[in-house]
């Protein structure tokens, strides 16, 4: 039987089994859902759990195709990645969608922890905002969103390999400031807004991912760093964003940013 926990990135299909599961009974059933779904020409194991900043995990083959590179497409954008060492959430596709829409014509967007340029060429391609910058730490996800970029036909996204922390300061030096802030973190400690707060435009928005049983643990950590800095917010919406964990769930927070 397959698994219920898998996820589908294209071409590839990533499943997790049980440890007592045996490799004969893991490729039996990887055989199984190549013949039952042609769009799926590789079959890999989830070995190990997402882990670090740059969010990587290891695989297993099982089946099919021996490739880790998936070829995905989503909201009329096209996609090409190493599953292993990129991380991208094909369950944020309906975000991506969503603040596509909410983005107005023209804006100066800035995508922390932008991984292979998902919500930045969504964004770009459906609501043409004036640029987007992508920024990500992880060079090999770097190399990938540049080369989606030029898969996408895209004149307006600028891919910067770099940490948030530190390209930051360079954006503040060349006197650029955004109209938008999105901010898809990993679970991380720092929420970043100490930085983000510096190039974000008064009474603009952050849209910003955190994680948590109940949104009053986002909020609150939203809050501490917005009094760190001086700021003052006004929280415009509050959703949940998928669940990551029994009872642990990726929040969304947009706010306006009013001084």
């Amino acid at each position: 039987m397959i698994p219920k926990s898998f996820d589908v990135l294209g071409n590839i299909a990533i499943l997790k089994f049980s440890r007592e599961e045996k490799k004969q009974n893991k490729v039996k059933i990887a055989k199984q859902m190549l013949k039952e779904h042609k769009s799926i020409t590789t079959i890999l194991e989830k070995s190990e759990k997402i882990k670090g900043r740059l969010r990587t995990f290891k695989t297993t083959y099982l089946a099919g195709i021996k490739t880790k590179i998936a070829l995905y497409v989503e909201n009329g954008c096209r996609f090409k990645f190493d599953v292993e060492k990129t991380y991208f959430s094909p369950r944020l596709s309906n975000e991506r969608n969503e603040l596509a829409k909410e983005v107005k014509k023209n804006e100066k967007i800035l995508v922390l922890f932008a991984g292979v340029a998902p919500f930045s060429i969504v964004i770009a391609k459906l609501a043409k905002p004036e640029i987007v910058y992508s920024v990500e730490i992880n060079k090999n996800a770097s190399k990938y969103a540049l080369e989606n970029v030029k898969i996408n036909k895209l004149h307006n996204v600028r891919v910067i390999q770099g940490d948030a922390k530190k390209v930051i300061p360079k954006l503040i030096k060349q006197g650029i400031k955004f109209d938008r802030i999105i901010m898809p973190r990993a679970q991380l400690k720092d929420t970043f807004l100490s930085s983000a707060l510096k190039v974000i435009k008064k009474q603009e928005i952050i849209n910003y991912y955190g994680f948590g049983k109940q949104e009053s643990e986002i909020i609150n950590e939203i809050e501490r760093d917005v009094k760190k800095a001086g700021k003052k917010i006004k929280i415009i919406n509050i959703k949940k964003a998928g669940n990551i964990a029994p009872y642990k769930y990726r929040w969304r927070v947009d706010f306006k940013v009013l001084n």
